[in-house]
């Protein structure tokens, strides 16, 4: 059996994996990526990117739903459902691509297979067939197999009554309804894109609110402005059954009003996700694993020496700029370089829904819980100028600071675009930035951004425009 042996070895080419075989080659080590798909993993390839795809898609068609308002007429509007996807897989596709062109630009052996460990030092790689094809050793190596959806007990995803994200995006089928379970930032996008095209959409959520990881106010505004678009809502409500003996699904629930059962051509499932950590040898090697998901240190190492894990595989938050941020400090660590911890604290969260969702730092609820005095501050898109100019007027910022020392805790935003503009405020957490810092910043007018300017004033009593 033919045995290549490296500095670093990857194991899982997603946002993870590939960004910390790419750093890892930049600071002179010798890499190889094992990988039994496409490098970009879920994210790139069936997650992130192509879901954005079909997003944009959906906006665009209610855009010209709405076209009069802009002084246009369009008869006869009409889309193409197969194309829409296909222009989904093939934004994919170009994506992938450019990863394997990052991957021979920086030099690093992409081995195509299902990598285990059968020594603490060492993979075996098998092909398709499950024949072992390589054996690959690493001085250190990185585990980033990412995670899988999750489901309900006694469920099986057959692609067509039940699905998960992977389906409902590949499905070139467009459901006359559905019912999704799980009203986190996979299922609202999800509802958002069905309910754009015309799909009858519930949703079922065990929490009082949809996206409940969000502040309070912006999941109920948004379920207010979502129940005017057709949607059906229930909160506080917990999935007891699914039959898919008849023609469809029928999902039973129950909730504040008691029982009920409700009907729908499919049912998506989008509950969180599960550590893939099956089938790895971690076991064999001694890796601990804890409730699914590998234990690390603040720099991602196992207990185990020379064995490292990053991304969805090691817990919350299930998101790709942390898996890759982790990736970078976790080679950077390794090549002796002076690097800080992760601060979760200042994760920026987003859903690209429309309006879109997008946050960083702490919650009201959540500072007032650990006993912060807060001041809050809110400047609504309607007070906006550019927010009227473009026809987005939907939603708000808010901003929560310690009233104490003027610190930013958490900031909020739901609106046209809110995804680009919390990089602000991820700036101004990492600066540490006041109230002050944003009043006395000149942002260009008219912008949406200075929604976030007038909303740190106003928590002070100092906006102008509200």
């Amino acid at each position: 059996m033919e045995t290549k042996s490296f500095d670093v070895v990857v194991l899982g080419g997603g946002p993870g994996g590939y960004v910390a075989a790419i750093r890892a080659s930049q600071l002179g080590l010798k890499t190889a990526v094992v990988e039994r798909e496409k490098i970009g993993g879920v994210c790139v390839n069936i997650g992130c990117i192509p879901t954005k795809a079909l997003l944009k898609n959906a906006e665009m068609y209610e855009s010209f739903k709405h076209a009069k308002d802009f002084g246009y007429t369009v008869d006869n509007l009409k889309y193409d459902y197969k194309a829409i996807i296909k222009r989904s897989r093939d934004v994919a596709d170009a994506n992938s691509k450019g990863g394997d062109f990052l991957m021979k630009k920086n030099k690093i052996e992409v081995i195509k297979g299902t990598g285990r460990f059968l020594d603490k030092s060492t993979l075996g790689v098998t092909d398709a067939a499950g024949k072992e094809t390589v054996h690959v050793k690493g001085k250190h190596i990185i585990v980033a197999t990412g995670a899988r959806p999750r489901l309900l007990p006694n469920l099986k995803v057959d692609g067509k009554k039940i699905l998960t994200s992977t389906e409902a995006m590949l499905s070139t089928e467009q459901p006359k309804s559905i019912i999704i379970i799980g009203a986190g930032a996979i299922g609202i996008e999800f509802a958002y894109f069905f309910n754009a095209f015309g799909t009858k959409v519930t949703v079922v959520e065990m929490m009082s609110t949809i996206l409940p990881v969000e502040d309070e106010e912006i999941g109920q505004a948004l379920a207010k402005l979502y129940v005017k678009k057709g949607m059906d809502l229930h909160t506080d409500t917990k999935v007891e059954s699914i039959d898919t003996s008849g023609s469809g699904v029928k999902v039973t629930v129950s909730g504040k009003d008691g029982k009920k059962t409700l009907s729908a051509d499919q049912c998506l499932v989008a509950i969180g996700v599960q550590g893939n950590v099956e089938n790895l040898g971690l076991e064999k090697i001694g890796v601990a694993v804890e409730k699914g998901w590998i234990k690390v240190d603040e720099y991602y190492k196992t207990n185990v020496p020379g064995i490292y894990a990053i991304g969805d595989i090691v817990g919350a938050p299930w998101l790709a700029h942390v898996a890759s941020h982790e990736g970078i400090l976790c080679v950077e660590k390794i090549a002796g370089k002076e690097t800080h911890p992760l601060d979760y604290g200042s994760i920026p969260g987003c859903t690209y829904c429309q309006p879109q969702v997008a946050s960083i730092g702490l919650t009201e609820k959540k500072a007032r819980d650990k006993g912060y005095q807060v001041k809050i501050g809110k400047f609504p898109f309607s007070a906006s100028g550019k927010a009227r100019a473009i026809g987005e007027r939907e939603g708000f910022v808010k901003v929560v600071f310690d009233a104490k020392y003027g610190e930013l805790l958490g900031a909020h935003i739901m609106g046209s675009e809110a995804t680009e503009m919390i990089a602000e405020f991820g700036i101004a957490k990492t600066l540490e930035a006041t109230y002050k810092e944003f009043g006395q910043t000149v942002h260009a007018h008219p912008t949406l951004s200075e929604a976030m300017m007038e909303a740190a004033l106003s928590a002070y009593g100092e906006a102008v425009h509200i």
